[in-house]
């Protein structure tokens, strides 16, 4: 890891305009059927760091692609420096001074750094690349991010905390004014991160504008000097960062206000255990994902995973579901350590509904009767077929039962509503007759109508003894439907919650780190 100087101080440099240095006002978006962006503002001062912070589908990254060009704005201004713009590209922004970075780094593992940082605009002479002023330029952008790396070093055989850097140095290659970080930290650990936000302090103290966007608090109240709220296409606020509190900020986010939250309907009453838990971790984590995951969970029990976006709950369903592996604690199913796949989760009776149910969930050219036995098919094995009358009962009784519309087995799945969709992947669980279902968001994007069947159906099931993993953003619904909530934050669990604990201002205030 190469040493950043001045990681735990801002480093000196003009203090912050009362001017916006980009400036966006009245910025409107729409795609067909939805409004993505109504009416926002948002500026980001020389000298600052201004956090960006919304839940998903509140309207951030459209809001960064008005800025940088990927998307023209149906209505609004664009100004830079006093001056209106309108970038109609990317490259058209980064010529104008304002570029991203991105999670996913783009750029090219097998070029060396220097290639990367200078890819594209290379100084040439009559002979071709002048490779040594090349490595003489990127050298100096890596200097002024005060790291020491070889530039002829292959970028693929950097670490992903290195790749950022020389994502952001190649930035600041064409005299970037603002700086756009979207999600950088989302796949570095604790000593990554400080070395990220070392350069962050180096830049914002050489007069930068930062647009920071995360959905880690800790780091929003450790770098940043402002907020941005979005929520639902619209600009709630912004504020100083050292004015608005940790259960101010989730508030806004999430819409509702703490001091008015109750548990509506008491919530579910906790089963009887009867006999060994169904799955127990025990601090079970996976480098990068998560960590401290610590429960145990009955036949009869909804176990709640609660926390924003990014805070580590659908990591920690496809390690339980075995999507994804763990390296590190120990999980028990039925009392034995196991390390189990998607197959061996399906022939114990375990279900898993992706929060993405277009790419993770549906197969699109299927149709409906098919979707639903594709788990049932598996568990018995290609081999053993299911006769086509055994098929046809199935899934019709299925989709009576959950009221799928059209109840037309043979149609496409893709037709259907989203909400219609989201009963035929409940109905391809059903099937197996599930000891434990995993829903991640199975409420998201459907009519209220739709969510209130499925709500009464994890309640129905649970009542006959299914277990399950319950993730949502709905905090109420996170209330009304568990026995026990984990509360996690930043990637890992920090409290678990009773049934007589949970409670909607219970589970902000644990979300906020406010407490203690």
């Amino acid at each position: 890891m190469e040493r950043v100087p001045g990681a735990r101080h801002r480093a000196p440099g003009p203090p912050p305009m009362a001017d916006d240095l980009l400036k966006l006002s009245g910025i409107t978006k729409r795609f067909p059927g939805v409004l993505a962006l109504d009416n926002v503002d948002f500026g980001v001062r020389a000298g600052e760091v201004h956090a960006l912070m919304g839940e998903n589908g509140a309207g951030k990254s459209t809001l960064i692609k008005v800025a940088t060009g990927v998307y023209d704005a149906d209505g609004g201004l664009i100004e830079l420096y006093g001056s209106a713009i309108r970038p109609r590209s990317p490259a058209e922004a980064v010529r104008l001074g304002i570029s991203t970075v991105y999670q996913e780094v783009n750029l090219v593992p097998n070029l060396t750094v220097a290639e990367n940082i200078c890819l594209g605009r290379e100084p040439r002479g009559p002979l071709g690349i002048k490779w040594s002023a090349l490595r003489a330029r990127a050298g100096a952008a890596i200097e002024r991010l005060g790291l020491s790396i070889d530039v002829r070093r292959s970028l693929g055989g950097c670490s992903i905390a290195i790749q950022q850097m020389v994502a952001i140095a190649r930035a600041l290659d064409v005299s970037a004014k603002v700086l756009v970080l979207d999600e950088p930290t989302s796949s570095l650990d604790a000593a990554e991160v400080a070395q990220l936000f070392g350069v962050v302090r180096r830049l914002r103290g050489e007069g930068l504008g930062i647009v920071f966007v995360t959905h880690f608090l800790d780091q929003v109240y450790e770098i940043s000097d402002r907020i941005t709220i979005l929520r639902n296409g619209q600009k709630v606020g912004a504020w100083e960062t050292a004015s608005l509190s940790r259960l101010d900020l989730v508030t806004n986010m999430i819409g509702r206000d703490a001091t008015e939250l109750s548990r509506p309907f008491g919530g579910q009453a906790a089963p009887k255990e009867a006999g060994a838990p169904l799955v127990v971790a025990r601090d079970v984590g996976r480098r990068g994902a998560v960590s401290g995951v610590s429960f145990s969970l009955h036949s009869g029990e909804v176990l709640g995973l609660a926390g924003l976006l990014g805070s580590g709950r659908t990591e920690t369903a496809r390690i339980v579901f075995g999507l994804d592996g763990h390296d590190r604690g120990i999980l028990d199913i039925e009392g034995a350590h196991q390390r189990l796949g998607p197959r061996s989760s399906i022939r114990r009776g375990f279900g898993f509904c992706s929060e993405d149910r277009k790419a993770e969930g549906i197969f699109p050219e299927m149709n409906v009767r098919e979707n639903i036995l594709i788990a049932l098919q598996g568990r018995r094995g290609w081999f053993w077929k299911l006769p086509a009358a055994r098929q046809k009962t199935v899934a019709s009784d299925l989709v009576a039962r959950l009221r799928i519309q059209p109840p037309d087995i043979e149609r496409p799945i893709q037709f259907l509503s989203g909400g219609n969709q989201q009963k035929v992947l409940l109905a391809r669980w059903l099937a197996i007759e599930p000891r434990l279902l995993i829903l991640d968001e199975p409420t998201r994007g459907i009519d209220v109508g739709a969510k209130f069947e499925i709500m009464s159906l994890v309640e129905s099931l649970r009542a006959k003894g299914t277990a399950f993993l319950f993730i949502s953003s709905e905090l109420s619904e996170v209330v009304r439907t568990c026995t026990i909530v984990l509360v996690m934050r930043d990637r890992r669990a920090v409290k678990t919650l009773a049934s007589n604990e949970i409670s909607e201002d219970g589970i902000i205030a644990t979300i906020a780190g406010e407490d203690q």
